[in-house]
């Protein structure tokens, strides 16, 4: 009778044992399928830029439009305006190629942040993982604030700005950098949070 329960016991303890394992393996595959082979989740509401290198979303609900291809500096391959009385309060951009000797995420960030601007202060750096390809999903965010200078249509100089970059490089080899930069009270963390996790590299 003794050997029969302590036998029942050792059976239960196996049972249990295996099925922890099983739902930790379950568990563990369904998350690193999700974040290496899907797209980026986009919000309700938010529309998306697509480039040969990524796809990002924006807040067309609050305003935002993409800019024809014909008015865009050359230097952007996509970007989407939010205009307030003919003055532009916020700003998504996706520039590709954008420098050269850029390998990794971490050269990708620091090339990218050397373009802020002097007059700004930098909040936090972090690295962030994308959604796409395993060898692309590396990146470096960059939260920042600066204050507009009233040049380009810009918001009157000294209103104070927040932006958000996020640096990496594509599947095929190509350094990018996405930004939203915006009057400060118009967003918050949660929005840029939302931009950064909408990004998909290709």
């Amino acid at each position: 009778m003794t050997m029969t329960k302590r036998s029942h016991a050792r059976s239960r303890r196996a049972a249990a044992t295996a099925l922890g394992l099983s739902l930790l393996l379950a568990l563990a595959g369904c998350g690193d399928d999700t974040a290496t082979d899907g797209k980026a989740s986009i919000p309700e509401g938010w529309s998306t830029l697509d480039t040969d290198s990524l796809s990002v979303g924006y807040p067309k609900d609050q305003g935002y439009a993409e800019q024809p291809a014909a008015e865009r500096s050359r230097s952007n391959a996509a970007v989407a305006l939010k205009v307030e009385d003919g003055v532009r309060t916020g700003l998504v951009s996706v520039q590709l190629n954008f420098a050269t000797g850029v390998s990794d995420a971490a050269e990708a960030a620091a090339a990218a942040g050397a373009g802020i601007g002097l007059g700004s202060t930098r909040k936090a750096t972090e690295d962030v993982r994308l959604a796409g390809p395993s060898t692309a999903r590396d990146a470096r965010r960059i939260d920042y604030d600066f204050t507009a200078d009233g040049k380009e249509d810009t918001p009157t100089r000294g209103t104070p700005m927040t932006g958000v970059l996020v640096a990496g490089v594509d599947s095929g080899g190509v350094p990018f950098v996405v930004r939203l930069n915006a009057v400060r009270d118009a967003v918050d963390g949660e929005d840029l949070d939302a931009f950064v996790g909408s990004i998909t590299v290709k």
